[in-house]
C-alpha cells in the first residue's frame, strides 16, 4: 500500500503556496448494521459502521473527494442535498444524471463546494433507502477572510430529527408498490436514537436516547436537519430560546423562536445560550405536526440537554407544541417571517443583497401542481401537473452526451394539464442563464416539501388557496430567504425564483419519500445554446458508470467481497495519487 501522508503534506504545502483550493478526502463503506432505535432490532444503513453517518466538515471552495464503497445488496447513489454542484450535475447522485453504484462496487464523487456556506445533509437517493438511514451532515464553514454575522459559538452540534418506521425500507417500498399507505410512523428519532422515557406508558424501558452535554453560560450552534420520511416536526428546547441565524446556505435575520416547524428535508441553524439554572436536565423535543395529536402521541422524539452542573434528570410534561386550533396560519406565518440577511456576505466578500432578484425579468413560469395519489394503469401513483415521472434505465444527462434518442421528452407543461394523469419521462426544457419562476401548488391534504438539486432559490411568496397571476402582488422581492427546500402547505401555494447558472439536468422533487417514490418529481434541462461543454459545464468524469442503453460501455469491476479491504484501499490510493500528482503539477508549474 502506498504511504500517502508525505505526498499529502507535500501536495497541500505546494498547493497552498500557490493559493489552490484545498482538497478534503473521505473514504466510506456503506453497509447494513443492526440497531434498535425504538427497542426492536432492525437493519439500518450505516456509513463506516456509523448510524447516522459522519458529518462532513469542510470550508467554502474546498474540493471534496468521497470514495463510496457499496456494501449493500442493492444499487446505491448518494445525493448531497443543498450542495450546488456548480456546472457539474454528474456528481449529483440521482438517477437523472448518474448510473447507480452496483452492489459490491465503488465510485468516487468529486465536487467543489464553490462559493457556498451553511448546513446541509447527504443521503441515499434510491428506493426509500433514506428511511433506513445512510444520512449524515454537511457543514460548510466560511473562509477565514469572510466574517460571520454573529459571535463565534462555543460549540457546534448537529442534530438529525425524523419520523421512523420499525419496518425496513424494502418493506415500506413493497407497501407502496402494492398500493398501500405507509400509515403512522412508529416514532421520531434524534441522532438515530429513540425517545427519552418521559412517559412510562408511551415509551418502553431500555430505549437508548440522545444526551447533549453543555456548559452553563455558553452558546452553541445547533444544526437541525429533518431527515425523516414524510412528517413535519415542531422543534423546541425546554426553557431555551432558539435564535435562528442560518438555513440551507443563507444567513437569516436573527430571530428568536420558542419553537419552529421543520419540514421534511429542511435544515436550520440556531444559536442556543445555556442560561438556565440547571435545576434539572431539559427536554429537546421534535413532535409531529398537522396530525391528530391524540393518535400520534408516540410519534415524538425526545433527547436530553444536560448542563455539566445539572441537579437531576428531566421529569414532568414536555413543553407544549403550538396550538393551531384558532390560528391556522401560525406555521405559514413562521415561514414567511424568515428573511435573508442582506447586509452580510456569506461565501463571498460582496453582500448577498447586491443581487437584486426582484428586479430580474422572468424568462419562464411553471406552475407545478400536486394532487392526492391517483390510479394510473392499475397502479397507485403521485403526480406533478398531471404527470407521474418514470425514471428511465439510461440517465438523462448520459443519454444527451451519447445522443441516445427517446429516453425522455421535453414536453413538461408550463401549467397543469386538465386531461387524465399519465406516466412518462417528461422534463422541463430551459436555457443557461434563464430566470425561472416556479409555483408549487399543493392540492393534497398533507404538507409537501420541494427541493431543487444544484440550486438555491428565493422563496418569494406563499399563501392558501389557488395561485393566480394576481398573487404576484404579495411577493417579497427584496429579502426573501434563499434556500434549497421549501414547504408547501395543503390547499396552498409557494412561489420561488431561481437563476439557471449551471448547465445540466437538475432534479425537482418532493422530499416526502413516499410521494417521491411514487412519481412526484421531474428534471430541469439547462442547456447552453452556445455549446459550452467543457466551458460552462464540467465534462463527464473519467470514472463514469454506464447502464441502460450504454451498459455495453461499462467495464467490469471486481466485487470487493471478503478481501475488499486491501482492494478498495488500493483503488482509493490510486485515485488519490492521481489527484495529488495533478496538484503537484499545478503547483510546480507556477
Amino acid at each position: 500500500m502506498v504511504a500517502l501522508a508525505p505526498l499529502l503534506a507535500l501536495a497541500f504545502l505546494a498547493a497552498s503556496a500557490h493559493a489552490a483550493d484545498p482538497f478534503a478526502f473521505f473514504d466510506w463503506d456503506v453497509t447494513y448494521m443492526t440497531a434498535s432505535p425504538l427497542g426492536v432490532p432492525q437493519k439500518v444503513i450505516a456509513i463506516n459502521k456509523q448510524f447516522p453517518g459522519p458529518v462532513m466538515n469542510v470550508t467554502t471552495n474546498y474540493n471534496v473527494v468521497v470514495n463510496v464503497l457499496n456494501s449493500l445488496d442493492e444499487p446505491l447513489l448518494i445525493t448531497w442535498d443543498g450542495i450546488q454542484h456548480r456546472k457539474n450535475c454528474w456528481q449529483d447522485g440521482v438517477l437523472g444524471t448518474t448510473c447507480p453504484i452496483p452492489p459490491g462496487w465503488n465510485w468516487t464523487y468529486n465536487f467543489q463546494v464553490k462559493d457556498q456556506i451553511g448546513s446541509f445533509f447527504y443521503f441515499p437517493s434510491l428506493g426509500m433507502q433514506r428511511a433506513a438511514g445512510g444520512f449524515g451532515g454537511i457543514t460548510v464553514n466560511n473562509r477565514a477572510v469572510i466574517s460571520v454575522p454573529f459571535d463565534t459559538p462555543d460549540g457546534d452540534i448537529t442534530l438529525f430529527i425524523g419520523d421512523w418506521y420499525k419496518k425496513n425500507h424494502t418493506h415500506l417500498r413493497k407497501m407502496l408498490d402494492d398500493g398501500k399507505e405507509l400509515g403512522m410512523p412508529d416514532g421520531v428519532l434524534m441522532n438515530g436514537k429513540g425517545p427519552y422515557r418521559y412517559n412510562d406508558s408511551l415509551v418502553p424501558d431500555g430505549i437508548e436516547y440522545e444526551t447533549i452535554k453543555v456548559e452553563p453560560g455558553k452558546t452553541y450552534r445547533f444544526r437541525v436537519h429533518n431527515v425523516g420520511v414524510s412528517t413535519s416536526l415542531n422543534f423546541r428546547i425546554q426553557n431555551h430560546n432558539l435564535a435562528l441565524v442560518e438555513t440551507e446556505g443563507s444567513y437569516t435575520m436573527k430571530q428568536n423562536f420558542t419553537n419552529l416547524d421543520i419540514h421534511v428535508g429542511q435544515s436550520y441553524s440556531f444559536l442556543v445560550t445555556m442560561d438556565q439554572n440547571a435545576s434539572s436536565d431539559y427536554y429537546i423535543v421534535a413532535s409531529a405536526r398537522f396530525v391528530n395529536e391524540s393518535l400520534w402521541t408516540k410519534v415524538t422524539g425526545v433527547a436530553i440537554l444536560q448542563y455539566s452542573n445539572s441537579k437531576g434528570k428531566a421529569s414532568g410534561p414536555l413543553p407544549d407544541p403550538p396550538n393551531d386550533e384558532y390560528d391556522k396560519t401560525f406555521s405559514m406565518n413562521q415561514a414567511r417571517s424568515i428573511r435573508m440577511n442582506v447586509s452580510t456576505g456569506a461565501a463571498r466578500p460582496n453582500p448577498q443583497g447586491s443581487f437584486h432578484y426582484g428586479s430580474i425579468n422572468v424568462s419562464q413560469v411553471y406552475k407545478l401542481r400536486n394532487e392526492p395519489p391517483v390510479i394510473i394503469n392499475g397502479k397507485k401513483r403521485t403526480t406533478l401537473s398531471g404527470i407521474s415521472y418514470s425514471p428511465p434505465d439510461t440517465p438523462l444527462r448520459l443519454s444527451d452526451l451519447y445522443d441516445k434518442k427517446g429516453v425522455y421528452t421535453l414536453d413538461f407543461p408550463t401549467m397543469p394539464i386538465d386531461g387524465p394523469p399519465v406516466i412518462r419521462t417528461s422534463v422541463i426544457n430551459s436555457t443557461y442563464k434563464n430566470f425561472l419562476e416556479i409555483v408549487f401548488q399543493n392540492n393534497d391534504t398533507i404538507v409537501q416539501t420541494y427541493h431543487i438539486d444544484g440550486y438555491a432559490f428565493w422563496v418569494v411568496g406563499m399563501d392558501y388557496g389557488e395561485w393566480t397571476e394576481n398573487s404576484r402582488g404579495t411577493y417579497n422581492k427584496w429579502d426573501g430567504v434563499s434556500r434549497c427546500t421549501t414547504q408547501v402547505f395543503p390547499g396552498a401555494w409557494t412561489a420561488v425564483m431561481l437563476s439557471l447558472d449551471s448547465p445540466g439536468f437538475w432534479n425537482v422533487r418532493t422530499e416526502n419519500l413516499d410521494t417521491w417514490y411514487l412519481g412526484q418529481e421531474t428534471y430541469i434541462r439547462v442547456v447552453d445554446p452556445n455549446g459550452g461543454y467543457n466551458v460552462t459545464e464540467m465534462v463527464a468524469p473519467d470514472n463514469m458508470l454506464y447502464c441502460g442503453l450504454l451498459k455495453d460501455k461499462q467495464k467490469a469491476q471486481k466485487p470487493h467481497g471478503s478481501s475488499s479491504s486491501s482492494a478498495s484501499a488500493a483503488k482509493l490510493n490510486n485515485y488519490l495519487l492521481v489527484v495529488l500528482v495533478s496538484l503537484l503539477a499545478l503547483a510546480l508549474g507556477h
